[in-house]
């Protein structure tokens, strides 16, 4: 009886030592949240926060990047709406993988909550997915 109960505890053991990262893992995982958040930092340089709202137009915008978690919406060099999600969707854009974002919607717009795809622009495999959160826009004031 005492095999029985000691080996679940053991194999749970080694199932959570296993999903540890090194510290070599956990400095590069560091390093990169570093890296995003600088790069997040100077892509709104310059911009003020806004009041967050639940919708953006889909169809306004010329570009879409990730910053790790966070999805930065370019609609003008002057207006930016940014998005924090759980994660998921970190390869879109021409910061890493270069996936595309795909999203499906009736209404043109994007609103939190709603979940987007990401594809492999070469394979056209799907690559991860991610729920918006709200979209706060980031302005160039005059």
């Amino acid at each position: 009886m005492r095999f029985r109960t000691l080996l679940p505890l053991t194999t749970m053991a080694a199932a959570i030592a296993g999903c540890t990262p090194t510290p070599a893992q956990q400095a590069r995982i560091e390093q990169a949240a570093a890296t995003n958040r600088a790069d997040l930092t100077a892509a709104l340089r310059g911009l003020t926060p806004g009041k967050p709202t639940q919708c953006i137009g889909q169809y306004t915008t010329r570009q879409v990047n990730a910053y790790g978690p966070t999805i930065v919406y370019t609609i003008s060099p002057r207006l930016k709406f940014v998005s924090q999600t759980a994660g998921g969707c970190e390869g879109i854009g021409q910061r890493s993988r270069n996936d595309i974002l795909v999203t499906r919607t009736t209404t043109g717009q994007l609103c939190s909550g709603d979940i987007a795809q990401t594809v492999d622009r070469t394979s056209g495999f799907f690559t991860g997915s991610c729920s918006f959160g709200a979209f706060v826009p980031y302005r160039k004031e005059r």
